[in-house]
């Protein structure tokens, strides 16, 4: 499969790229000036924070390339001022606790900053921004840290005063993905009408968009490509490399060709996965071709329904029952099937590579294979096993549901395997395996009736997915982003007090707090850490490593391409 989609590539490497240059009709031949970055899949929208919230795949670091906030986070996770002139600090003018308990941050901008269509940034523009994204009609008013803010203000056009709430730990490096400027010229006459589906549906998401980044929108042909061109008004200076084509590309082995043949320089945001790094590591290793990064960067878990009215059977609102799931999976076995045993399995959501998880592990309620711990938890729970092995309550039937998962291609090994075992323990659940399409419905993902495998970010990004301010359901049109429903008061308070600390001794004690209560109820079932893989060709110069919490196109603005021999 490999080598056919590799002679199709090759046939046409030497096709010219087409360009088309923003600024004007000119058309130039780019084969060795542009870099290639492959995708997995094409953006729903190119700004960094979306205007409605979306379930397709979120391309971050492709979207990197378009946008930019008041601090980008490097590739060690330590923030640096980006539009800012510098990071506000705590107990000084720019960052002040007041007394009625509430916080307030200043930053000032860099001087001369322009959007990608040459009109000026301002302060007002992110004042703007605060007032379309808390709206409520957008959907993300209850999402951080939109929902952490009163008020935003511009006492001149170079500096936004950030009044909060509460104490927002992040208030002092907020990057575009939480808190990204709008460009009033563009958006504001629109807004102000209150046409807020006319505006959801508004070119400027897609093909008429304007950012802040060091690229700035060329061309995007439907299905195929997204052409970005080098700003000169990038507030960390003009990208050394001219022009970038990123194209989507959601065939794994074609991917892996064109890595090979050289018509890809980068391949980011999952354009391939962990079978496909293996075989292009050693392709590339044999000939100093490039080199692949292998970074965990999820956090795979199964979401179990639990609100009555979808709840089916109805078994698994009882804790018991979630539980003796949990005992069931062979996570060993999972990560054998997937990746041959390379994935970092999964007790909960922090992964173990952070200084405290000694202490993590000891609050845990942890689930490791056991099936006679599961079959006792079910007969506490009034269940037997039938004639043909699968569990019978005498008067909810026999345990039968669905498993669900979006189609990747990992998803038929994972949902097989994951099936399997659950029908030898005793539960009937069958493998739904959800297309592109569906998976985008947010009732699809909501409104599920027993098990949904999926992934996310790990640690601090995790928490909000299971706060009872986040559930989606039919009253709020399924905007949310705690899609099976469980809710804790125990949990909701936790997390209010994580969002509003700043002491980070004392946020790892919240944060354990929150995965010992997820944990003891088995919310959810942690699975493992999903292996992100990055590849760049050795002819790309200024990629660095980076970890799991960070984007690896931070500093693209550094990165050089080699012109070939």
């Amino acid at each position: 499969m490999v080598a056919g989609a590799l002679a199709i590539l090759s046939s046409s490497c030497n096709d010219r790229l087409g360009w088309s240059d923003p600024d004007g009709d000119q058309r130039v031949s780019v084969v060795s000036q542009t870099l290639v970055i492959l995708a997995r899949a094409e953006p729903e929208t190119l700004a960094a924070r979306e205007f409605v919230p979306l379930n397709g795949p979120r391309l971050i670091s492709v979207l990197r390339l378009l946008n930019a906030g008041l601090a980008m986070l490097d590739g060690q996770e330590v923030a640096r001022p980006y539009l800012a002139v510098q990071l506000p600090r705590l107990d000084t003018d720019t960052w002040r606790l007041l007394p009625d308990g509430e916080m307030e941050t200043t930053y000032a901008l860099r001087p001369n900053l322009t959007w990608h269509d040459g009109s000026r940034l301002s302060a007002e523009d992110f004042v703007f921004a605060w007032r379309v994204y808390a709206d409520y009609g957008a959907g993300q008013a209850t999402l951080g840290p939109m929902s952490e803010i009163d008020q935003v203000t511009a006492p001149d056009a170079r500096t936004v005063v950030i009044h909060w709430k509460h104490p927002y730990p992040g208030a002092g490096s907020l990057e575009a993905r939480g808190f990204q400027p709008l460009p009033r010229s563009r958006l504001e006459a629109q807004y102000r009408r209150g046409a807020t589906d006319a505006m959801a549906r508004s070119a400027f998401w897609t093909t008429e968009y304007v950012g802040l980044g060091p690229y700035k929108l060329a061309k995007w042909e439907p299905g195929s490509y997204l052409d970005v061109a080098a700003f000169d008004g990038h507030a960390w200076g003009r990208p050394k490399i001219a022009r970038i084509r990123v194209r989507f590309m959601t065939d794994l082995d074609a991917a892996l060709a064109s890595l090979i043949s050289g018509d890809v320089q980068v391949a980011l945001d999952d354009a391939i996965r962990f079978p496909q790094a293996g075989a292009l590591d050693r392709e590339w290793s044999s000939r100093d071709g490039g080199t692949v990064l292998v970074v965990p960067n999820q956090w795979r878990r199964a979401e179990i329904q639990q609100r009555a009215d979808f709840a089916s059977p109805r078994a698994i609102l009882d804790a018991r029952v979630r539980r003796a799931l949990a005992y069931s999976v062979d996570r060993g076995a999972l990560n054998d099937a997937l990746f041959g045993g390379a994935a970092t399995l999964a007790d909960t959501f922090i992964p173990p590579t952070v200084v405290y998880y000694p202490l993590v592990e000891q609050s845990l309620a942890r689930y490791p294979y056991d099936l006679q711990r599961a079959e006792k938890l079910m007969e506490e729970a009034g269940f037997t096993k039938g004639p043909d092995g699968i569990y019978l309550h005498p008067t909810q039937g026999r345990f039968v549901g669905d498993l669900r998962v979006n189609a990747t291609p990992l998803a038929q090994t994972e949902v097989a395997t994951l099936a399997d075992g659950w029908l030898r323990a005793g539960f009937d659940l069958h493998s739904v395996t959800v297309p592109p399409a569906q998976s985008r419905s947010r009732e699809m993902r909501g409104g599920f009736p027993t098990l949904y495998t999926v992934g996310g970010t790990p640690g601090a990004g995790a928490v909000g997915g299971f706060i009872s301010t986040s559930v989606a359901g039919p009253k709020n049109g399924w905007v949310g982003t705690n899609r099976s429903g469980w809710t804790n008061s125990e949990y909701d308070r936790a997390y209010v007090s994580f969002g509003r600390t700043l002491d980070s001794g004392e946020r790892s004690n919240q944060m354990i707090e929150m995965a010992r209560l997820l944990s003891r109820s088995a919310a959810a079932i942690s699975l493992y850490f999903t292996p992100q893989v990055v590849a760049y060709s050795a002819k790309v110069d200024g990629p660095q490593p980076f970890s799991p919490g960070s984007d690896p196109t931070w500093n693209i603005h550094q990165w050089e391409l080699r012109a070939s021999s």
